[in-house]
């Protein structure tokens, strides 16, 4: 496909990079560039040849977002700003790929499928199912709900590694289960559904493989790296109990991959990815 007529949002965020690099002709847009969030500035963008938007920009700070001006900030980006590029898509006919999570539902069901209810424990959720709804109103669009996304920012697997470096036995959280999503494997669904155009709407993605806790990656992420490290499990009420400012979290997050395997995609295990993933930080 021509990536020229691809824009970009949220270019500086790990996923912004990773389109980025997937598509080097596109058109890599930050929030001062093009601030999502004020109508005006999205109107009076220069969108000549621009056909699809590839929405990166987020506010995805889960705790903060339970904050007075957190809450604010995660709604006008995730749910104005998506508005106002869906107003603006429906005005020039263009095609949006828009991000969303598994935080938009309360965690209950042991394996999302794309049409569940929206059903948020958090401010960060809530902002992000508005976003949703608002985007499910523009015909054309692929929507891709992740979980758990590992890339070369500030993650989950880094932290870990931190910690083992340091010889510390982490207490970590056992009864959140789910799947990881690395970003490389997100940017590969986002091309797989640009170059074979299956029917616009909701695809579920993350990495393949059987689910885990918190815990039991952490356990792999110390065997992939060869710390001899003990993991303490604890519940998330544990976690949580020192720290009043922690947002809700879902319990069950595993998401339904049929969907888009049945457009050809093969998610990548996520078992092997994190083995890859962290023999490539620990060369840093």
């Amino acid at each position: 496909m021509d990536d020229s007529h691809i824009l970009i949002t949220g270019a500086n965020g790990q996923l912004g990079h990773a389109l980025g690099d997937m598509y080097p002709k596109a058109r890599a847009t930050d929030s001062k560039e093009l601030d999502i969030s004020d109508s005006s500035a999205v109107k009076e963008f220069d969108w000549d040849k621009v056909t699809t938007i590839i929405n990166a920009a987020a506010y995805t700070n889960v705790d903060e977002a339970e904050s007075l001006d957190g809450r604010k900030t995660a709604w006008s980006v995730n749910a104005t700003g998506t508005a106002n590029l869906v107003r603006l898509a429906l005005e020039r006919n263009l095609l949006i790929v828009h991000f969303s999570t598994d935080y938009v539902f309360d965690g209950t069901n042991d394996n999302h499928s794309e049409d569940e209810p929206f059903s948020p424990l958090s401010s960060y959720g809530a902002s992000k199912a508005a976003g949703d709804a608002v985007l499910s109103l523009l015909p054309k669009h692929y929507l891709l709900r992740t979980s758990w996304v590992i890339g070369e920012g500030k993650n989950f697997v880094k932290t870990m590694l931190e910690v083992g470096k340091k010889g510390i036995s982490p207490k970590v959280v056992s009864d959140q289960v789910g799947r990881l999503t690395f970003v490389d494997e997100l940017v590969r669904a986002i091309d797989h559904l640009l170059s074979i155009s299956p029917a616009y709407g909701t695809y579920n993605l993350s990495n393949g493989g059987d689910p885990a806790s918190w815990a039991e990656i952490t356990r792999q992420i110390f065997k992939a790296a060869g710390l001899n490290l003990q993991v303490t499990d604890i519940t998330s009420k544990e976690y949580s109990k020192d720290k009043p400012e922690a947002a809700p979290r879902p319990l069950l997050s595993t998401l339904n991959l049929s969907k888009i395997e049945q457009t050809g995609f093969t998610p990548a295990d996520w078992h092997q990815a994190l083995e890859e993933y962290v023999k490539k930080e620990s060369e840093k």
